[in-house]
């Protein structure tokens, strides 16, 4: 007789260019706001002092290349294309100077927001989970190993809704790069293998429907996709 009531949740795992290994996922951590032109279009003043975070649930992954329900409880499903990194070496409280020393690899990334969900709680100054922390919100392509295709402190990065261009901007224009990004966010966690953190998006984000094709790239790191089915 097993030792739990129901069976255990399947260990999550993602893609990793060039092997046969996957990589499991244990945390993902959001950055909020990291591009001054989206915080503007989302009407709220730029932080430069520190950066901030969301979360989502390991659970919320979804492979690229994959069709997902239009999400439950929205009328205004957005679009959020990303750098991510996933982080390879335990660390707590890492300087900036050695931070990169932790990163596995990268992958771009959708971060996939109830927006009409979000601004209610943003509005009422309450936790954003139901807007972001969702069944099939976190889509990640496949991870490059950081051997392979080095850091990432500059480079297009990009996204199209059938094969229109609605979001164009530079890794540059990152707020808070990465690795202030590890050795902030590592003050308050002990980073582990396994955990994400999606960066931040660029200015131009706005909704699908069902049916629309979401395509994204990052400039020497490769593509991701994502298709919107019908409704939940």
């Amino acid at each position: 007789m097993s030792q739990y009531l129901f069976a255990p949740a399947p260990v999550v795992a993602a893609p990793v260019r060039g092997s046969s290994q996957t990589y499991p996922i244990r945390r993902i951590f959001c950055v909020g706001r990291n591009y001054e032109a989206h915080a503007k279009e989302m009407g709220v003043q730029v932080d430069r002092e520190a950066p901030f975070y969301f979360t989502k649930s390991a659970h919320t992954y979804v492979p690229s290349g994959a069709t997902v329900a239009y999400p439950p409880g929205t009328a205004n499903y957005h679009y959020e294309m990303e750098l991510v990194v996933a982080i390879g070496k335990e660390g707590f409280r890492i300087d900036k100077d050695k931070a990169l020393e932790h990163v596995y690899g990268y992958a771009c990334g959708l971060d996939m927001t109830r927006r009409d969900l979000q601004l209610v709680a943003r509005e009422q100054r309450r936790p954003w989970d139901l807007g972001k922390d969702f069944e099939e919100s976190a889509v990640l392509g496949e991870i490059v190993p950081a051997a392979e295709s080095g850091h990432f402190s500059q480079g297009a990065i990009e996204l199209r809704v059938n094969g229109q261009t609605k979001q164009a901007s530079d890794l540059t224009l990152l707020i808070h790069a990465v690795p202030e990004i590890i050795a902030h966010l590592s003050g308050y966690y002990h980073l582990m293998p396994g955990d994400l953190i999606y960066t931040g998006t660029p200015e131009g984000v706005g909704p699908v429907v069902s049916g629309d094709l979401i395509e994204g790239s990052i400039a020497g790191l490769g593509g991701i996709s994502l298709k919107i089915g019908d409704k939940a």
